[in-house]
């Protein structure tokens, strides 16, 4: 059968799927602390409810908060996706996509997935890119707009240690020389440890942050597939946070079972470790819950074998029941297939006091659910260090009234001024959101 004509079919078979299969649950159900968890429905074709992506019409933006406003910290970016703040307040941001990765395509599935990926605003090349963003009046608008570091290998994390700036490419955790103040690093990276990657390389996301005291650096490494099928040994030091001796490069793992973590930060009051984590597809649009959840050292998370602690996933084979007994439950989901991403704490921000404790989080919105779940940027309210009641929408209006993504929110960080930076890799714009005036 010609390869079109076949996408064409598959295509409508899952256009069909997404008929018959939809959420029987809303999305703040699978919310919370203690989210229902139906039972899996796998159906014969997974759901496909793409929301294509078209970028934001002249002079359009996101809805923010009551007590809020947004605005556009910089615009005409490359598919921006991460954010960091350096000391002095410049503010950086990696243009980055998927490096090449022949392996994840290939087969019917993975070619189909390849094309669901673009349609959704993820199949533009990758800038290789980090660049400096500078608001020198302090208005909340960018003037200075230089490119920091370039021929990079889809560049993500970034953290700032010292004079040391650390970026994680897909493949390798780099190591660049940095002055206070200046607006391009022309000294070649060290190489300080190789991350898994290769020609698969699934989820191809790395972030890095480092420990207050600065002498161990944490890097996310997501999974290899979406629940192992690709084999296990094609997961090895994958689906985990890794922790890196600063002074020698030496590494081991932190926590495993963590199926994609991307956002890393510090919670201020009790000073643990947390992440947001993608969770698992293709078992209905209620399953799973995506989270976020306090990082242990040496903590199991389920992946690939169970999910929400102790659900066994029973696609994957050989199971592993002594390992799932050890699962811990994350401490806060998300919503199913949000895409949660982002993740920063509210320590130093300058909104309304609602605002004040609690974690911000990106979620870049769902490709497999029906209806559309995340798009949004959302705050969960803490106390004493822990999640404490329902989240609160931060930034929402990214779809349109015929449901195609204007943009899609990614990387969240407060900037110096006590603003909220939302890196939007669709709309290719740095949100602000302030404090209304």
């Amino acid at each position: 059968m010609h390869k079109t004509r076949l996408a064409v079919l598959i295509m409508a078979a899952g256009a069909l799927a997404a008929c018959g299969e939809s959420s029987t649950l809303q999305v703040s159900d699978g919310t919370g602390p203690s989210p229902k968890l139906p039972e899996p429905n796998k159906t014969l074709i997974p759901t496909v409810n793409i929301a294509p992506a078209v970028g934001w019409p002249d002079g359009a933006k996101p809805q923010a908060a009551a007590g809020t406003q947004v605005g556009a910290f910089a615009e005409g970016l490359d598919h921006p996706r991460w954010l960091y703040v350096l000391p002095n307040g410049d503010v950086l941001v990696a243009e980055t996509n998927a490096p090449p990765k022949p392996d994840d395509s290939k087969g019917i599935r993975g070619w189909v997935m390849e094309k669901v990926m673009g349609r959704a605003g993820a199949g533009v090349p990758s800038p290789n890119r980090i660049t400096l963003l500078r608001d020198t009046d302090h208005d909340g608008v960018a003037e200075t707009r230089t490119v920091f570091l370039e021929n990079l290998n889809s560049p993500f994390g970034m953290t700032l240690v010292g004079n040391d700036l650390y970026v994680a490419d897909s493949d390798k955790l780099l190591r660049f020389p940095y002055q206070p103040g200046e607006t391009a690093i022309k000294a070649p990276g060290t190489k300080v440890v190789d991350l898994p990657g290769g020609p698969l390389n699934h989820h191809w996301t790395k972030n890095v942050v480092a420990s207050k005291d600065g002498s161990k650096l944490y890097v996310s490494v997501g999974s290899n597939s979406n629940v192992g099928e690709n084999g296990l040994e094609a997961e090895q030091g994958r689906a985990a946070i890794w922790e890196v001796d600063r002074a020698s490069g030496k590494q081991r793992i932190f926590a495993s079972g963590l199926r994609n973590p991307n956002g890393m930060a510090w919670e201020p009051q009790s000073g643990k470790l947390w992440t947001a984590v993608n969770e698992r597809d293709e078992i209905g649009s209620d399953l799973v819950p995506d989270y976020i959840t306090s990082v242990k050292d040496g903590g199991f998370y389920g992946w690939p074998f169970s999910y929400y602690g102790q659900h066994v996933d029973v696609r994957v084979t050989p199971q592993d029941p002594d390992l799932v007994a050890k699962a811990i439950a994350p401490d806060y989901a998300v919503g199913p297939h949000t895409a949660s991403l982002g993740l920063t704490f509210a320590e130093g921000n300058t909104l309304p006091a609602q605002f004040s404790h609690g974690a911000f989080i990106g979620q870049h919105g769902s490709w497999n659910r029906k209806p559309h779940s995340g798009y949004k940027v959302i705050f969960v309210p803490f106390e004493g260090g822990k999640p404490k009641g329902q989240p609160v929408d931060v930034l929402t209006g990214f779809l349109n009234s015929d449901e195609k993504a204007m943009g899609r929110p990614v990387g969240v960080v407060i900037d110096q001024q006590g603003g909220l930076l939302v890196a939007d890799d669709v709309g290719n714009k740095v949100w602000r959101v302030s404090a209304a005036k």
